[in-house]
């Protein structure tokens, strides 16, 4: 009897001791298989920075790209909406989110652009750091007003630095509840900061493009740009048969300006006129300062009537304002010629040629009097009389 209750103790430990074993062993497994989880995500993801990197990297386009950076950050963060401030390269003077937002409701009272020597800036460049709205306002006084970004009702913030310059900061908004929690993670925070320094490259890159391209008086873009984008545009207007405009400008009798008040009040002119066609563009156009005081436009898209219809708006406007420069009020007024490729009407494959009719139409508009719109007809196009 004893001998078999002892048998009995025996087996009753020995399956204790096995279950513990087994349950050691299934703490272990969990344990490997936890590791094993956490390297395969951290593997993944380094496997999609990388193709971030080659995506940003090899997109230059100053639109395009940061439409690609703030798709990615929404996607990578499982956010519904996205911004950045940029730093303005021209002046270097603000950071401005301007068009650059995808999924954020913006207050129409409020100008979303800020200083670079505000205190909101100098708060970040010192913490390169994520940020919520509270804690970025426990770094400033009590009477800063941050409604630019407070407005946002953005989850986190994101400063972006490129060699110790910040070229701006992401704005994340309302993040997404995908089993594991709406709150950031200091995994979260690691991965957007490392995004955030790949958005900083590319942007310092299409940056510089962007400098190389532009006309540092008129903030337009270079003769040489311009027909590099409208040979891509004409091609891709003839694979997709679908119009495509160019406007070229000339600002009657310029040289009395520059004769009369000095070079000064030309360049004054210049920049005022290239503001007010600048301001009748669209994002997927594209205007030029040709040479001179000539200048183009490309619109994309663009019928005769789309052409003629912006054209005569910017005349309008140049000879309805008014000019001061030193106290001397002058009127200007501007001469155009509008050239368009139509699949059916007029088939054209160089952009040169495209260039030319406009040009042609110029020639027509100042020799019968300035101040008009001239649209390049067959019978103009085919005119061997040359232009000035």
């Amino acid at each position: 009897m004893a001998e078999e209750e002892n048998k009995t103790i025996k087996e009753a430990k020995l399956n204790d001791e096995n279950i513990e074993l087994s349950s050691l062993v299934e703490q272990d497994n969990s344990y490997v298989q936890d590791a094993v989880d956490q390297y395969e995500k951290r593997i993944y993801d380094l496997q999609q920075l990388l193709e971030i990197s080659r995506s940003l990297c090899s997109t230059l386009e100053y639109s395009t790209l940061i439409e690609s950076i703030l798709y990615t950050c929404m996607c990578q963060m499982h956010v519904t909406g996205a911004g950045i401030f940029v730093l303005d390269e021209i002046d270097l003077n603000s950071f401005n989110l301007s068009s650059n937002h995808t999924g954020i409701d913006l207050d129409p009272s409020i100008k979303y652009s800020i200083p670079t020597d505000s205190p909101i800036i100098k708060a970040i460049c010192k913490n390169n750091r994520t940020f919520t709205v509270n804690s970025l306002k426990e770094l400033l006084s009590e009477d800063a007003d941050i409604k630019e970004i407070s407005s946002l009702n953005p989850t986190l913030i994101i400063p972006l630095f490129h060699k110790n310059r910040m070229n701006g900061f992401l704005i994340l908004g309302e993040r997404l509840d995908i089993g594991d929690g709406s709150e950031y993670t200091s995994y979260d925070k690691e991965q957007i900061i490392s995004i955030a320094s790949l958005a900083a490259v590319a942007i310092n890159n299409a940056a510089l493009l962007e400098k190389s391209s532009t006309d540092m008086m008129t903030h337009l873009k270079l003769k040489y740009y311009f027909f590099n984008m409208l040979t891509d545009k004409l091609d891709m207007a003839i694979s997709q048969k679908v119009p495509l405009a160019v406007l070229m400008f000339d600002i009657d009798f310029f040289k009395k300006f520059n004769d009369t008040w000095g070079h000064a009040c030309g360049d004054y002119v210049l920049k005022s006129v290239a503001k007010i066609i600048k301001q009748n563009t669209r994002e997927p156009d594209i205007a030029s300062r040709y040479g001179g005081e000539e200048f183009t436009v490309m619109l994309a898209n663009a019928s005769k009537d789309d052409a003629v219809a912006v054209a005569e708006r910017i005349r309008k406007q140049i000879e309805q304002n008014d000019f001061e420069y030193e106290g001397q009020h002058m009127k200007v007024t501007i001469s155009i010629g509008c050239s368009v490729y139509d699949s059916a009407v007029n088939p054209v494959e160089s952009p040169k040629v495209l260039v030319e009719q406009a040009d042609k139409a110029l020639y027509v508009s100042k020799r019968t009097g300035r101040n008009k719109v001239t649209f390049a007809t067959e019978e103009i196009i085919n005119s061997t009389e040359a232009s000035e």
